[in-house]
């Protein structure tokens, strides 16, 4: 039999043309989308950044204006620790007295919200990745509402509760309460609380509890178990968690200033009713040396989450 030829078929001129356009356009898109995914995040960190950049720049200007750059000095940082007021600013007048005052203020509020909120957070991580109870994936589902809800609601909606709390304690006892170091406190281990759940959830998740079932079979009991076991593993956790909340805290304005009352002004209250009037240049500096102080505990938090992660 005669072998027949298979012929296959050629491609017209015109479709040569239209096929090379085609793949010349998918070409062009793919380097736009390339293009795209570097220009977009950068200038979305160039937009959060160059003011922050522009500050701590700025910190160190030898002038009183916050636009014009007359050389270098640290001038502003040494009137911070020595009460010297900068002429010019008599319409917002630096003192290093309320300002030491103020971060006494802070320290007070920051280190007790952090005790409370790792406390509970702690305890309610434990509750969520070992416990089985009913309205468990409703207390789940709460426990993400202070992290995602806007701060400014949250701050409204604490002053309105604690409006109505010292109303009807008012109405029962006589007693007329006020806001201060204590509803501060509260406001801030209120949204704290989840942070450090979240933390200390998240090295839950990571820990074999087979360790547990372990330290239970050989005859130790659940009070044994976690302060044996449980706990030394979870401790990094804990303090990433307890270091966030810290800092948080620490640069918290909204709910502060929401919650705070006489004699109360944290160091964030503070900067706050200094720009009102005019920015006097110790603000700068003192903005820089808060947001360095922020920059050193959050890394210190991502890093023991890490080296735990690594470990684990």
């Amino acid at each position: 039999m005669a072998n027949q030829a298979i012929s296959t078929p050629t491609a017209l001129p015109g479709e040569v043309r239209i096929n090379k356009a085609k793949i010349q356009s998918d070409m062009t898109i793919r380097q736009i989308g390339k293009i795209g995914l570097w220009v977009v995040p950068v200038g979305g960190y160039l937009f959060l950044w160059i003011p922050i950049i522009v500050l701590i720049v700025f910190s160190f200007n030898d002038s009183e204006s916050v636009s014009v750059w007359q050389g270098f000095t640290t001038r502003w940082y040494v009137n911070i620790f020595s009460n010297a007021i900068s002429a010019g600013t008599e319409s917002a007048r630096f003192s290093t007295e309320l300002m030491l005052n103020a971060v006494k203020n802070t320290l007070i509020v920051s280190i007790s919200a952090t005790i409370v909120s790792t406390v509970i957070g702690t305890m309610v991580s434990l509750s969520l990745a070992r416990g089985n109870y009913p309205g468990k994936k409703l207390l789940d589902s709460l426990l993400y509402l202070p992290v995602v809800i806007p701060e400014i609601t949250q701050g409204i909606s604490l002053a309105v509760f604690f409006k109505i709390l010292f109303d009807f304690i008012n109405d029962r006892t006589g007693v007329q309460g006020t806001t201060g170091f204590g509803t501060i406190i509260i406001a801030h281990a209120v949204f704290n609380i989840s942070y450090v759940a979240i933390v200390v959830r998240a090295r839950l998740a990571d820990m074999n509890p087979r360790l547990e079932e372990a330290a239970r079979d050989l005859g130790a009991n659940e009070w044994k178990t976690f302060w044996r076991v449980t706990w030394p593993l979870i401790l990094p956790g804990v303090v990433a968690g307890a270091l966030l909340a810290f800092t948080l805290s620490l640069d918290d304005f909204v709910a502060t200033f929401f919650t705070s009352g006489v004699g109360t002004t944290t160091l964030p209250v503070f900067v706050y009713g200094m720009i009102k009037q005019r920015i006097p240049p110790e603000i700068n500096a003192l903005s820089t040396l808060m947001l360095l102080a922020s920059t050193i505990l959050v890394a210190i938090s991502l890093g023991i989450q890490g080296r735990n992660n690594a470990r684990g």
